[in-house]
């Protein structure tokens, strides 16, 4: 069995957690490290108990509070060269990684780190890198999908083979054209390297989704362009369109911004 926590998920800050019953590991530190602290003591978690740290690129919201993470609590990062290399001049990581502390991944190749499986595949978006991972411990295969411009084959294939799956769905285009974005910014959300809409997302789940996926996380919901709901609906609408019934067929789930999940039991 592992265990699965967002602590944050959005341009505020993204930080999940994902724990066997004798390791762990962070997707992203994004979110401040006190209120990280405060939201593991609340929720009983050992933070010495982390051993890993995974990065899926280099924007602040993605990597804020790594590397003070990774220095109280002697943790590797692992990450892409490109990644490591935009995590060094990233102004909002104030404490920089040591040698000693990096680890490298690369696309396509299989690593195992401590209990978990860990695979990075290519995410496209406009950071110096962006991955995704497929990660896999316990017989369960949990795959995320963040800050996704687009979808590849690749990526494709990773949802077909998740059976838990946290994915983006980032926006809805009719209230990000309406809203108060100037329009070089709603060009790069909706750019082939920017964000994943609503409706995009839905259509990739639908298309590329198999009977083994048992739970979807959206993620990654613009505060200004999307809500909770509205995410959620348009999700549900275009999988019922496939003929894929959310609370039948699958569980289907908004993360919020900046408020914790509950902890959730993946078998």
């Amino acid at each position: 069995m592992l265990k699965f926590i967002s602590f944050g998920s959005g341009s505020s800050g993204n930080c999940y957690y994902l724990s066997t019953a004798t390791d762990g590991l962070l997707i992203d530190i994004g979110v401040g490290i006190r209120t990280l602290k405060k939201h593991a003591k609340e929720y009983g978690i050992n933070l010495a108990s982390v051993h890993h740290i995974l990065i899926t690129h280099d924007h602040a919201d993605h990597i804020k509070s790594v590397g003070a993470f990774s220095h109280d609590y002697h943790v590797p990062v692992y990450a892409t060269e490109k990644v490591h290399k935009g995590i060094d001049h990233n102004y909002c990581v104030q404490r920089k990684l040591t040698p000693e502390q990096r680890r490298l991944v690369e696309v396509g190749t299989p690593l195992q780190i401590g209990d978990f499986l860990v695979t990075p595949f290519f995410v496209p978006h406009d950071a110096s890198e962006n991955v995704g991972y497929q990660i896999e411990a316990d017989g369960i295969t949990f795959v995320i999908i963040t800050d996704a411009g687009s979808f590849t084959e690749d990526m494709k294939e990773r949802i077909g083979q998740a059976n838990y799956l946290v994915i983006e769905a980032n926006h809805d285009v009719e209230m990000l054209q309406g809203g108060p974005y100037p329009q070089y910014l709603k060009d790069r959300i909706i750019s082939p390297s920017g964000h994943l809409s609503n409706r995009e997302c839905g259509q990739m789940l639908a298309e590329n989704m198999t009977e083994r996926l048992k739970h979807v996380w959206l993620c990654h919901l613009s505060e200004e362009n999307n809500h909770p709901e509205l995410a959620r609906k348009t999700v549900d609408a275009t999988l019922r369109s496939y003929g894929i019934i959310p609370g039948k067929d699958i569980l289907l789930e908004v993360l919020k911004r900046k408020v914790p999940s509950e902890v959730y039991e993946l078998v």
